[in-house]
């Protein structure tokens, strides 16, 4: 049993999946069966991993556009000392993903917020991307505006750093010409599928790999991990 700190509960931070549900830590299993309530981004998604694992803790829709009205009922439930855990849909919490004003917040109150590490798409597209690794810097989803994007690309590309972003499918088209109007002469890795039956690496310049996106050569199955090596 984890121990509490000062008679409070404590926010567990629970890594999960990002496609292969073998990818569960014992630790991780363990929290979510002893919590008294899972903070799940979407109840429906979070449901499928607990029934796997035979986990009946009590689930609670958390998303960052109710955050004002949860905030009060998770820090009563803190108070009580009782522990709570916090999921998304897949992978590490928090990293693209709802639950930073809820850390924040509970981290500047003195509550005590303990992760339970496990699958990070960044981390598992890194180690076997064969990018430079020693620097990178995360972008997650670029921003919507065209200029924007483009400033940012040149801004942190500038920097001698491997660049990782996220992208949907119906995007990495868009995304893969903004590199070539920015970062032409730098490798691009495209991760997709990671940890799923259709995993797949494709490494190639960027306008290689345009070319064999538009020709349906480049399967679009969910998002992409985007790395842009730095040199």
């Amino acid at each position: 049993m984890e121990t509490k700190s000062e008679g409070k509960g404590i926010l567990y931070i629970v890594a999960t999946p990002i496609g292969n549900l073998e990818d569960m830590t014992f630790r991780a299993v363990r929290i979510l069966k002893e919590v008294a309530f899972v903070l799940a981004e979407d109840t429906r998604q979070t449901s499928k991993l607990l029934n796997h694992y035979n986990i009946s803790a009590q689930l609670v829709s958390y998303r960052d556009q109710n955050h004002d009205r949860m905030i009060g009922k998770v820090m009563e439930k803190l108070d009580l000392g009782l522990n709570l855990a916090l999921v998304s849909d897949s992978g590490t919490p928090v990293i693209s993903d709802p639950g930073f004003k809820l850390v924040r917040e509970l981290v500047s109150r003195g509550y005590k917020v303990s992760p339970i590490p496990g699958p990070s798409a960044v981390v598992s597209a890194l180690s076997a991307s064969g990018v430079a690794t020693d620097k990178f810097i995360f972008l997650g989803f670029l921003p919507k505006s065209d200029a924007h994007r483009k400033d940012l690309l040149k801004e942190y590309g500038s920097l001698n750093s491997t660049l990782v972003m996220y992208e949907s499918p119906q995007r990495i088209g868009k995304l893969l010409q903004e590199i070539i109007d920015t970062l032409p002469s730098r490798r691009v890795t495209l991760a997709n599928d990671i940890t799923k039956m259709h995993e797949a690496f494709d490494t190639d310049y960027p306008e290689k790999l345009l070319e064999l996106v538009n020709d349906g050569k480049i399967k679009q199955k969910g998002e992409f991990v985007v790395l842009v090596d730095k040199e």
